[in-house]
Parts: structure tokens; sequence; C-alpha cells
């Protein structure tokens, strides 16, 4: 991942809403939440969830896919995989026993042949 994009999600990821947003969606799992669903947990109107899932989804954190007549959204673990990736990929000068318990983060995200 590149500096400018990881700087992108993290910007997405300021905002509150935004961040509550996707643990709800991460807690989900793959299957995600369709919108409805997710402006009601949040307790959010339907225009104002529009608003962050448009940010989320411009910073590739979060994908729609249509079921029918809603919309559901669904984390995309892959590039949040990634972006933690990439602040755990120079840790501690590249000697991750020195990073006490991130150094197992960074066994995690390690790549893997399917990513």
């Amino acid at each position: 991942m590149e500096t400018e994009d990881a700087a992108f999600a993290f910007a997405a990821l300021g905002q509150g809403t935004r961040l509550e947003l996707l643990r709800r969606l991460i807690a989900a799992g793959p299957t995600g939440l369709a919108a409805g669903e997710i402006a009601q947990r949040l307790g959010v109107p339907p225009s104002t969830l529009s608003f962050h899932l448009r940010a989320l989804e411009q910073a590739g954190l979060i994908a729609p896919t249509r079921q029918g007549r809603s919309l559901v959204y669904a984390a995309q673990f892959l590039r949040l995989r990634a972006l933690l990736a990439f602040l755990a990929e120079s840790c501690c000068g590249g000697e991750p026993a020195r990073c006490g318990d991130i150094a197992r983060l960074i066994d995690i995200l390690a790549p893997t042949p399917e990513t």
C-alpha cells in the first residue's frame, strides 16, 4: 500500500460515526449489513448514513452489493489488512521482536498466497 492510499483511508476513518460504522461492519463479517440496519444500529438518518458510507466506500474500506431492493455493505477485509500491514511493516526498524505484542500482529498480517 502506498502512503497516499493509507492517508486517504485513515482520513476516512477520522470521524466517529465512520469509525463506528466500520467497526459494526467488521463485526458483521463478510455478509455485511443492509443500509437500513446500519442506520438503525447507529441511530443516524439515512441521508447522514449515505454520506458516511460514500466516504468509506471511496477509501476502499467497504463495498456494497445489491440484494433485491437493498444495498448490503461489507467491510473489505483485504484492504483493511493491507492498511494495518502498512503501519506495522517497519515496526521497530525491521526488528519485530522489539515491538512486543505488535509482533504477533505482523505475523498475522504477513502476505499469504491467497492475498
